[in-house]
Order: C-alpha cells, then structure tokens, then sequence
C-alpha cells in the first residue's frame, strides 16, 4: 500500500489538492493500483474557492512513513510559507517520504523548508519570478509544466498537476495504468513535463484575424516547410510588409520569433519524449542543421540539447520505429 499525504491549508487552490488525489484514487480503482490517500492541514480549511476541507489527519498527529508527499498550492501559500509549524512539518514528512512533490506554488513551501535548495524546480508561470528571488539558491526553470529533480517533483499551475500525478502512477505501475486513469479522467495520456506552461501558441489566440489564426495552426503542422515571412505572407493573401505588420500587432511577436519559438518548443518535446537523434528533430523542427538546432535552442533555453534531454526525462523515452516516424 503506497500512502500518498497531501498538504493543504487556508485558502488552498482546491483544483490543486482534488485532481491529483483523483488520479491516484482512479489508479487504485481501476488499474491495479494500491494507494492510500490522506488530506492533512491544520484543522478544517476553507479552499479559496469557498468550499470547505476536512483533513484525515492535523499537523499535530505523527504521520509515519510515507510513500509520496504532495504540498498543494494556491492564495494562501504566502501565508502558509510563514507558518514556523507547518514548515516544520513539512521538513518532518519529508524526511519520511520516497518521493516529495508540490503543485504550482506548492514550491514556495519545498522551498522554505530547504526541499529545493540546488533543484531544479517550477512553480505557475506568473510565480516563477518570485520564486527565484526569494529563494536564490533553487535553479527555477519557468517553462516545463513538471520537474523531477532527484526524488523532488516540482509542477506548473492547477491542471498540470494532473500531469504529474499521471507521470507518478506510470512510474509506479506503468504507462497502461496511467492511460487507463487519462482516459477517465479525459484529459491527454500524459502531457510531457518538458512540454511549456506558456506555449507559443497561446500567444495567438486573442488574435482577431482568423486568417492569421488558421496561419498558426498551419505553421504548426509544418515547421519543416518555408516559414519565411515572404512565403507565410503568400499564404496569408498580403504583401510581406502589410503581413509583418499584422502579424506583430496581432501576435505580439514577429513573424520570424514566433515561428523559431514554435520550432523550440517542438524540439523540447521531441527531445523530452522520443530518441530521436539531433539531426532528426533538426529536420522535423525546421531548423535544417544540428548545429542551427543546437544554437537556437540554447539561445531559448541555456543549455545543449543534449543537456536537456537528460534532464528533463521522467519515464523512458518513447523508441522511434519506421512506423512512428512517418
């Protein structure tokens, strides 16, 4: 029996204690799971969406070894941050636990009770910032929806937490069991860690020009073709000026710096989930050369591809066969 304990507190995110904990509880019902899951907090809390949580267990009860420790996130974490008690207690379970995880800025509290001091670590986008400024000594990386460094989890905001608890039941039980619990859940088999919480995409769809939408998605699907503003331009019926200039009032974004901003993205998807080799993702990415592919990428993200593929693998990569590579 795998105990999972589950951290909340006043003004909890309730999306972040709930939708893990469905996971697990999906994978003990359905896939051949054991786990046994237990809400702690201080006393009866109020999430900050109004509803309210009775704890299994306070900070006050000794809670034994644990298999997985999970900190929730949300309004209230600044607050709980400051809780000398529930710090320690966070400590304590720690120390007890084989594995620790936070969901989105869950992280603030790994990080005050020294969880992350060297790690790796993510928190939600609009918290990274804060994140690195309060604790200096935690390497915050603002991009991947999840982190594992060592036996310490780090997630994204509210959903991506799903993320992470799917890739925890496919550590422990296999990657059936958590396509089992995704398609319950109907949501993604798994959403790669390396996967951004802020695609490039999502910049684009508050743009008013459906044609420029429908560009995007094109653009997409066909990053290995000519993404010049001259060709996107013939596409998008507009001169090439007239086209730069929509497409940056619209976007946000050159034309130019988005198409290499989607062209990253996919190569840190590729490098996170397949075995591609380098020249390869360079050909389906459109960067056409390995040493393009190695510039760009670490001009995005500070580090080689191949430093980021080591880091950023949580399960095992997914092998390439002449059928999946079409």
């Amino acid at each position: 029996m795998r105990r999972v304990a589950m951290l909340a507190f006043e003004d909890v995110q309730v999306l972040d204690v709930t939708a893990p904990l469905e996971v697990f509880s999906l994978a003990t019902r359905l896939a051949g799971g054991s786990y046994a899951l237990e809400l702690v907090a201080s006393g009866p809390i109020v999430t900050s969406s109004g509803l309210h949580l009775q704890p299994h267990r306070s900070l006050g009860e000794r809670l034994g070894s644990l298999d997985t420790l999970i900190v929730a996130g949300g309004r209230g974490v600044h607050a709980a941050a400051a809780d000398d008690d529930l710090i320690d207690w966070v400590r304590a379970a720690a120390a007890g636990a084989r594995r620790v995880a936070s969901v989105c800025t869950g992280a603030f509290l790994l990080a005050r009770a020294g969880l992350l001091d060297g790690r790796r670590a993510t928190t939600h986008w609009a918290e990274c910032d804060r994140l690195a400024a309060d604790y200096p000594e935690v390497e915050v990386d603002p991009q991947p929806i999840f982190v594992r460094d060592g036996h310490v989890y780090t997630s994204a905001g509210v959903t991506a937490g799903i993320d992470l608890a799917l890739a925890l039941v496919e550590e422990d039980l296999g990657g059936h069991a958590s396509q089992v619990v995704a398609r319950q859940l109907v949501v993604y088999m798994r959403r790669p860690g390396a996967q951004a919480q802020m695609s490039a995409g999502l910049a684009g769809q508050a743009c008013a020009v459906p044609l420029l939408r429908e560009l995007q998605d094109w653009i997409a699907e066909h990053l290995d073709a000519d993404l010049s503003v001259p060709a996107l331009a013939e596409r998008a019926f507009m001169s090439p000026r007239h086209f730069a200039r929509v497409f940056k009032q619209e976007v946000g974004a050159t034309p130019g710096s988005y198409v290499e901003a989607v062209r990253v993205e996919r190569a840190r998807t590729l490098l996170a989930t397949t075995d591609l080799q380098l020249a390869e993702i360079a050909r389906r990415c459109g960067f056409g050369t390995v040493e393009t592919l190695r510039r760009t990428f670490g001009r995005h993200t500070q580090r080689s591809p191949a430093e980021y593929r080591r880091e950023t693998a949580v399960a095992p990569v997914i092998p390439i066969t002449r059928s999946t590579a079409a």
